[in-house]
């Protein structure tokens, strides 16, 4: 029986530094691919949408193209020159094109086609008339945004930002990175981190 001896090659100096640097650079780089075509990161500035997010959470964002319909309910981020000085907003989708919206202040009620919305999202009832004239049918390629903190909410219900035309949203938030702090408590609540 005859036995093979191996010869084990020596470390080269440096290869481990090498292939280190090598992982690094991929990783950056994948990093790099997947936040300039397919998500990013958004942080939310103000209350607008409370309770669901406070001011400073940070959101991943998966980019417009790759978000496929908006459907009632979606939380997106949309940026209109004419509004905010063109500064993203976050917002919910409450209609999509050719739905009809009506909101009865009085109640605090918003309708789409007609039928009340079921809202648990909301921190209360919708009551701050902006301006808009009702029933208001949504345009082709557009969407009907409203804040969740429907009282202190700067949204689609003020006609200088109307119907937000689908090519204006940045994308749909689909987690929640990092909790920001919670209003008037100055701290952060963590088991807020997920989905939304």
């Amino acid at each position: 029986m005859s036995v093979e001896k191996t010869e084990t090659k020596p470390d080269q100096p440096g290869r481990g530094l090498y292939e280190w640097t090598q992982a690094l650079v991929c990783s950056v780089l994948a990093a790099v691919v997947l936040f300039a075509f397919g998500a990013r990161v958004v942080g939310v500035s103000g209350g607008s949408m409370r309770e669901t997010l406070q001011n400073g959470d940070l959101l991943l964002v998966v980019n417009g193209p790759l978000c496929g319909e908006y459907r009632r309910g979606d939380v997106v981020i949309a940026a209109k020159t004419s509004f905010e000085h063109g500064e993203p907003i976050v917002k919910r989708v409450i209609a999509t094109e050719g739905q009809a919206v009506d909101v009865d202040f009085d109640r605090g009620l918003v309708y789409v086609d007609g039928e009340a919305l079921e809202e648990p999202y909301i921190r209360e009832d919708t009551h701050l008339d902006l301006g808009m004239a009702y029933p208001f049918t949504v345009p082709e390629g557009c969407l009907f945004l409203m804040g969740d903190n429907r009282n202190e909410s700067r949204d689609s219900r003020e006609p200088a930002l109307g119907a937000v035309d689908e090519r204006c949203v940045i994308g749909r938030a689909v987690f929640l990175l990092l909790p920001g702090e919670t209003a008037g408590l100055r701290i952060r609540e963590w088991d807020r981190i997920g989905t939304l």
